[in-house]
């Protein structure tokens, strides 16, 4: 389905079934074609008066829900190097992210992998990120080259955002020794403008998010680190007293993270200390961003790898406090810290509030801290049912995620061991190792169904990063894994759309561009509500996409909801009546701008 651009004139009575104007009559055979429809291309557009009837809307899908594996037919023949050689260097087995960026706008989400490379002194191949351009087809076209991005490193992490407002989203990758920040110039390329922007960032760099910390309408950016670490300083270390492995960050000593501010001026200034963010103690891996109030102010969780978690809050006057301990997400019940890989933050619970999600190592679990406001958290990890399933694998990338669309948030979880060896001493545990999905089955219950949702879900990896889109266009969420030093993975959601949803891409004027930190609540006519966070970062290492999709449930003859939308320039917005099967753009001040029905019919080869 291309995504066309609906005249203005025919979005209040398309879009909004609540503005005067007559609206075209419902069709009732699916709930699809009650958002925008367009004439043919070789036809003047209808008035909101004189629209042509609706046509027939093809058959919502109703078997059960998969996820296939579509990597090869989509044309994705990414390749993940860790530059392993034998010598067991600590970054090898850290592996690296993947990040949803639509970098052409032309409304179909693109991929960007992340790539490590050899070493230099067992250098035998160049490799480099991969930048995958989405054909509207199914497939995919690696554009890396073309975009100015075929540019060696050991990369790490990525993190997406329209950093100069200028309309286009830029890249800023994580890589160890040295970082780079990608301007989207706007014409398919992209300029390496790390060394005039100031944001280099040496050392062993992890997760990156941008997010306008002082309310200044300009994105800022915020990069974990992990430990120090050297090839002539790496440690040894030996599962079996004998041969070399991979170490645990205890032996190392940790990184601050680093806040840098955005001038405005595509220059950045290093504020981590003014801030109150200097924390040498800290081995992050994975950043969350949380609304802790719900007050625009955004904070910061970061998981770290066996030291504290801590949840950076904003205190509104450009610095940030730890409060980590005392709101109850640093360590585990037992007061003993864990080893947290990535993270999300997510209302799973329906209680307007952001909860937290961390993947853990082996035999910890996932940890899914309760945000019972006033920033407090309980860990429910082992009453969600989440705990249990999770302790026999070790988990990267994570997120909430509605798959099936039924307006309760679900997780997902890739997983892989660090130890390539591990099965040495220990059988019952494997290096590659299947990902989990966990169903929401509501009143803070989740249900693991991995292994009723198609072979690609049970089929095992040595998975790091991981991100969802709708590459498909057909209203349900993909997913896309970063594997270490093996292929990548795309797995595309079938029947995920049998039930209703609504997409929504938030464009900001006095906020970020981006609306970074936008907070959006979905009200259903039964009153339940959903409420979703624009945002950068979660997952490992990698960034979702920045549409927003809401579930909506079992599909009814002219479905609507109302949309309410706290901006983070503190504005706020709502929408009444707004039709269900649709994806809408809203620019800030104006309201929606554009809305295009959902195809929900297979598109491609299945």
């Amino acid at each position: 389905m291309h995504k066309v651009a609906i005249p203005a004139a025919l979005l209040c009575a398309l879009a909004l079934a609540g503005c005067h104007a007559q609206p075209a009559p419902p069709h009732r055979e699916s709930p699809a074609s009650q958002p925008a429809q367009t004439a043919a291309p070789s036809r003047a557009p209808a008035s909101a008066e004189t629209a042509s009837p609706v046509p027939s809307a093809p058959p919502r899908p109703s078997g059960p829900i998969t996820f296939t594996d579509v990597t090869a037919q989509a044309g994705i023949h990414f390749r993940h190097n860790n530059g392993a050689f034998g010598k067991k260097l600590l970054p090898e087995t850290m592996g690296s992210g993947v990040c949803v960026i639509d970098y052409d706008n032309d409304g179909w989400p693109d991929l960007l992998f992340v790539n490590s490379a050899d070493w230099p002194d067992h250098h035998t191949k160049r490799t480099t990120p991969a930048l995958y351009h989405n054909n509207h087809d199914g497939t995919f076209t690696d554009v890396t080259k073309q975009a100015g991005l075929d540019v060696e490193m050991y990369g790490m992490g990525c993190a997406v955002g329209d950093y100069d407002n200028d309309g286009n989203d830029d890249i800023y990758i994580t890589a160890l020794g040295g970082s780079h920040l990608f301007r989207n110039l706007g014409n398919g390329r992209f300029s390496d403008v790390t060394a005039r922007a100031g944001v280099a960032d040496s050392g062993f760099p992890a997760s990156a998010v941008w997010f306008d910390y002082d309310h200044d309408g300009r994105l800022d950016l915020f990069v974990a680190h992990y430990v120090e670490w050297s090839e002539s300083g790496d440690q040894f270390c030996a599962l079996d007293g004998t041969h070399k492995s991979y170490c645990t960050p205890e032996r190392y000593k940790g990184e601050s993270a680093r806040l840098y501010r955005n001038l405005g001026n595509g220059r950045f200034e290093d504020v981590t200390k003014k801030a109150g963010l200097y924390d040498p103690s800290s081995k992050s891996l994975g950043i969350a961003l949380v609304d802790l109030d719900n007050d625009g102010w955004l904070s910061l969780f970061v998981s770290n790898d066996t030291q504290a978690n801590k949840l950076w809050k904003n205190n509104r006057n450009g610095t940030f406090t730890d409060e980590g301990f005392a709101a109850g997400v640093a360590y585990n019940d037992a007061g003993k810290a864990r080893a947290g890989m990535g993270t999300d933050a997510g209302d799973y619970d329906g209680s307007g509030r952001q909860s937290i999600a961390i993947g853990n190592f082996t035999n910890e679990g996932l940890a899914l801290y309760q945000n019972q406001g006033g920033d407090l958290f309980t860990d429910q990890g082992v009453a969600a049912g989440l705990t249990e399933p999770s302790e026999r694998v070790l988990t990267f990338g994570l997120f909430f995620f509605d798959y099936d669309l039924d307006g309760l948030p679900d997780l997902f979880a890739a997983n892989g061991h660090v130890a390539d060896d591990v099965s040495v001493l220990q059988p019952s545990l494997h290096y590659a190792e299947p990902p989990l999905l966990f169903r929401n089955r509501g009143s803070g219950k989740f249900e693991d169904v991995s292994g009723k949702v198609g072979a690609a879900m049970r089929t095992a990896m040595v998975a790091r990063g991981a991100a969802y889109l709708d590459y498909d266009s057909d209203g349900d969420l993909d997913i896309a894994i970063n594997v270490n030093n093996g292929p990548a993975r795309l797995l595309r959601n079938d029947n995920g759309n049998r039930n209703s949803m609504l997409r929504m891409k938030l464009v900001g004027t006095k906020s970020n561009r981006d609306a970074i930190g936008a907070r959006v609540t979905v009200i259903a006519a039964s009153g339940s509500k959903q409420m979703q966070m624009v945002k950068t970062g979660s997952s490992y290492l990698s960034q979702s996409e920045f549409p927003l999709t809401f579930g909506l449930g079992k599909p009814e003859p002219a479905k609507t909801v109302s949309v309410e939308i706290a901006w983070p320039s503190g504005r706020t917005e709502s929408l009444a009546r707004v039709a269900a099967d649709q994806f809408i753009t809203v620019e800030e001040g104006k309201g929606i701008i554009s809305a295009q029905p959902i195809d929900l019919s297979p598109k491609f080869e299945r």
